[in-house]
This record gives structure tokens, sequence and C-alpha cells, in this order.
């Protein structure tokens, strides 16, 4: 296909993925005209439509299916290819793509951005929150060049680096502080205020109190910690959070915060990536950068 360009694969991926020209020429910073035409040409170096068209949507004919994921693995060994060069520069430099979990980014990101922009001033940090199915997503076709998220991600493909552990801790209204910390089988018996699907710290919730996903019960769900503390402040329930969300989620909430006795309810936070990066290395020591922030956040 002479004339095929890595922008057009690019584009096309990005088409594929949103399903829609707005989104996807919002996502590659071009216009929707522009994208439109790009993907035009690129049928024509293709001599078939990749594309079916319509008002509102964009579906992939199968030629198109075929395409995209050829395109995917041929972006794929070019991103690692580009990673290879970088690796044999040294120091870590240019652009570093950082998945992070919405239970985590906003407690560790701010001190994260600091280390590693002192250690690599000639880094190029771009962040993405999301959870954790969808950052996977990116990294297993390299959107992403790392992701942390909570351990185990159990994907053959990627590599886990154990980051630090922190506790769950209770939080319930400030007028039951003075009573004792519930059980796990009591909390059965109380409104539990969780997050909503999706969010791997739902599980962790559940699993702690021995709440299965098909057991009939009324649970109340916020999109966000701070949601969730909010709403027990309000009298609403009670829920649990980790310790390293507290500093910043109840300075100003009407709660209390209960330490669950030994054993207590807790999580590993790591760092991933794909095992075929080049970047391995440099990886390793932007995780022992994050390391030493999450230790200090929950010493």
């Amino acid at each position: 296909m002479i004339g095929l360009t890595i922008k057009q694969l690019r584009y096309f991926d990005a088409l594929a993925r949103h399903q829609h020209f707005g989104r996807a020429a919002e996502a590659c910073s071009i216009s929707q005209p522009a994208l439109s035409l790009q993907i035009k040409e690129l049928e024509s170096i293709a001599g078939a439509t990749l594309v079916e068209r319509s008002a509102r949507t964009v579906r992939l004919t199968a030629i198109g299916e075929d395409f995209v994921a050829k395109a995917r693995q041929a972006l794929l060994a070019i991103d690692e290819l580009e990673d290879l060069m970088r690796a044999s520069k040294g120091p870590f430099a240019g652009r570093f793509r950082l998945g992070v979990i919405p239970t985590v980014a906003p407690y560790l990101l701010p001190d994260t951005i600091t280390a590693l922009t002192s250690r690599f001033p000639d880094i190029d940090l771009e962040v993405r929150e999301s959870v954790t199915k969808s950052l996977v997503g990116d990294l297993l076709e390299s959107r992403l060049d790392a992701a942390i998220v909570a351990l185990p991600i159990s994907e053959a493909a990627l590599r886990e680096f154990a980051l630090f552990q922190e506790d769950f801790v209770l939080v319930r209204p400030r007028r039951d502080e003075a009573k004792p910390v519930p059980s796990p089988d009591m909390l059965k018996t109380m409104r539990l205020l969780l997050l909503e699907e999706g969010h791997c710290f739902r599980d962790q919730a559940l699993s702690f109190c021995e709440i299965t996903k098909t057991q009939p019960r009324q649970l109340m769900e916020g999109s966000s910690l701070s949601t969730l503390v909010q709403m027990v402040g309000a009298g609403m329930g009670v829920t649990l959070i980790p310790d390293m969300a507290v500093a910043l989620e109840t300075r100003n909430a009407n709660v209390s915060i209960a330490t669950f006795p030994a054993p207590r309810p807790n999580r590993t936070i790591g760092m991933v990536w794909r095992k075929s990066n080049p970047l391995a290395d440099q990886l390793m020591d932007v995780g022992a950068i994050v390391r030493g922030v999450g230790q200090r956040l929950n010493a």
C-alpha cells in the first residue's frame, strides 16, 4: 500500500474505538473534516470500504475489522520501536502516558507528578484517570505506557510491580463516633454506600463485608469517594475508603473515621506495563519513585 502513513493508521484506530467521527477527531486533536478526509484517503489506498457511515454512528465493515486488527499490531510495533530508541538514550525523556484508577489518582498524583518531573526534567507526562478494565485495555493496545492500579491484575502480557499497601477505614456519621466498630457481619445489616459498578474498590469493599453480587440488598451508589463521604455525612449510611483518601475527603465532612481491628481490610497498589515494553528499566525507576511517594503518604 504505497502512500499509507502511520498517522492514517492512528486515525483509523481512533475511529474504530469511538465509532463516531466527532469523538475520534477530538481524541486525535484534529477537526472532523480533516479526519474524514484522512479516512477516505486510507480507503482509497486500501481499495476497499472500511467503514459504514450513517448520520449518528460509524460501523466497520468486515474488511475494516481485519484492517484495524492488523493496524493495531503495526502501531504497537512502531510504539515499541520508538520506546527502544528512547531507552537507548539513558534517563527517561519524552512522552510518558500514565493511567491511574480514580480511587488513587487525587491522593497520589500531586506528589507523584512533582517527584517524576524533578527526577526526569525532560519527561512529558500525560495522565489518564479511568477504571481498571479501561486502563488495562489501553495498556494492551499501547495507548498507555503504564498504569497504577490495585493488584493483582493477572494479565499474562503485563508486568506487575507492587508499590505499597494501604488499609481501608470505615466512614460513618459523626454521631456514631463512640459506637463499637462494626464487624463484617454487622456491616451486612447496615446501609452500605459503594462506588458504581466497574470500580475495583467496590468489589474489594463487598469482599470484606462478605457480600456477594447476587445477594439482594439495598446498596446506594456514588460516582466518587468524595460523593460517598458526603452522603455519609448526610446520614445516608456508611462507607469504606482507602486510608490515603481520608485527609482530603473528610476534612469538611460531618463524619467520623474508624479503624478496623486486625486483620484489617487492605489492598496492594501497583504499577503495571507491557512485558514487551523496551522501557522496562526506566519504568522500574518510575515505579521506585512512585513507591516512595506512596509509602510516605501511607506512613
